[in-house]
């Protein structure tokens, strides 16, 4: 069972960052100081839970492109299982409900990997591939449509 929920409290956001240490500053070599920035004060951030453990995260923020996804890990044990799926499922909803006017722009930086998976959910890629943190992006995104879901 997979539960995905705001984040409410500093034990959730304590569990929300030890993930992202694991999967970004652990598993992908990410600088520390490049992980934790001053966007996380002001970000909205998301929480995932696998049988009650604390499995993955993400984040969005306001910017003044639009309303940027950013950060969604899922600890390694617990991928295949529709966690992150999840996780995106559940920001958009969360912006969906948030009566975004039309036209709104949310968009993303996607690891090359993960391109399928905002896909699926309408981001389509923009520009040319980029490198942060090493790592190969593509910017994704979608506007927000009133005749249909974000999702």
């Amino acid at each position: 069972m997979i539960r995905v929920k705001k984040i409410e409290n500093q034990e959730e956001l304590k569990a929300a960052f030890d993930i992202r240490r694991e999967v970004f500053i652990v598993g992908q070599d990410c600088p520390e100081e490049e992980e934790f920035d001053e966007f996380d004060d002001e970000s909205t951030h998301f929480i995932a839970y696998v049988k009650g453990e604390p499995a993955g995260t993400s984040r969005f923020r306001v910017t003044p492109k639009g309303y940027k996804l950013e950060r969604f890990a899922v600890l390694d044990q617990f991928r295949g299982l529709g966690v992150g799926k999840r996780l995106v499922q559940t920001v958009l909803g969360y912006l969906d409900k948030e009566n975004l006017p039309e036209g709104t722009l949310i968009y993303l930086h996607s690891q090359v990997d993960a391109m399928g998976l905002y896909s699926r959910f309408g981001f389509e890629k923009v520009g040319e591939i980029f490198d942060e943190v090493g790592i190969d992006h593509f910017e994704m995104q979608k506007k927000v449509r009133h005749d249909s879901e974000l999702s």
